[in-house]
């Protein structure tokens, strides 16, 4: 029987390297191999950026090719891929930290990879490490709660069609929009038929040195937006 390697799925946050919980920099410290999502066009990723201060010159860097499609035989591939790359490693007993941005359960790439890697090898040992998620760093940057008391919280993913904002805002006190740049026009005049533009924030690569903050949305109509901005709604 093969004395396998553990692997450790860590969120290390939204970019600010200090942002990563105690517990995944020490197991980020031990492990000699650290994979992640690689960039896009030969660039950094962020899960990599956020992690380069802690690493050691010896530990091996493992970039894995998640592509950004919606193709479910694309995507299949590409975790089949991601799983066979990090079984290699695993196979020989070596730990492996898989660190994806924000936190490793909220919309992570890891849960494909831990899936896949589950249902090939059920014995091999996993262990998730939570981290802080955009909407709560965005939340804290900009000085505001989240929610309170009994305020009820919709998150969604990506905006498809408007419907799905009028939806969440039939039942939701506060309402998060991740990824809202390709449809933010849409949202913008949805939110000014409810009269909610003076109570909505946008917050664009939360916790980075190059992070922007918008507040009060009525006369922002024509935001460019970048891939990591955030939208919160407070009816």
């Amino acid at each position: 029987m093969l004395d396998l390697g553990i692997l450790y799925g860590i969120g290390v946050g939204t970019g600010d390297p200090e942002l990563i919980t105690i517990k995944g920099w020490r197991h980020l410290q031990n492990v000699p191999i650290v994979a992640y999502p690689a960039g896009i066009n030969g660039k950094l990723g962020m899960a990599q950026k956020t992690v380069l201060p802690w690493l050691r010159p010896e530990q091996i860097q493992l970039a894995l090719k998640f592509p950004y499609v919606q193709n479910g035989e694309i995507l299949s591939q590409a975790w089949q891929e991601a799983a066979l790359a990090v079984w290699d490693y695993l196979q020989q007993g070596q730990d492996i930290a898989f660190v994806c941005e924000g936190d490793i359960s909220f919309y992570s790439t890891f849960n494909y990879l831990a899936q896949t890697l589950h249902q090939q090898h059920p014995d091999l040992k996993i262990e998730l490490v939570p981290g802080i998620s955009s909407p709560m760093a965005a939340a804290a940057v900009l000085g505001i709660p989240l929610t309170r008391r009994d305020q009820r919280l919709a998150i969604l993913p990506a905006l498809y069609t408007v419907e799905e904002l009028k939806n969440a805002l039939e039942w939701a006190e506060v309402v998060v929009l991740m990824k809202v740049s390709s449809v933010y026009q849409q949202v913008w005049q949805l939110l000014s038929d409810h009269q909610l533009l003076a109570n909505s924030y946008v917050v664009e690569r939360a916790t980075l040195p190059d992070q922007i903050i918008y507040k009060d949305l009525r006369d922002r109509p024509h935001l460019k937006l970048s891939y990591f901005s955030l939208l919160i709604v407070q009816r």
